[in-house]
């Protein structure tokens, strides 16, 4: 993923291929290319908050360290 992207982005385009892939009007042939994409998509969003996830524990951990 080149562009600069937000997790909150990434949900929004995840939102948007379902809805695609739910609508009547998705054939076959997009099928593959969507699924590529949210796979991309959910990659992002379960490193981005695995990342987050960590930063706060740090945080928690040095404030109770303060404490």
């Amino acid at each position: 993923m080149s562009e600069q992207l937000s997790y909150t982005k990434a949900i929004s385009e995840l939102e948007a291929i379902v809805a695609k892939m739910q609508s009547n009007d998705c054939d076959i042939d997009s099928l593959a290319g969507y699924t590529s994409r949210a796979l991309e998509l959910l990659k992002y969003c379960k490193e981005k908050l695995f990342t987050t996830d960590q930063e706060v524990k740090k945080c928690l951990e040095a404030l109770s360290a303060q404490v």
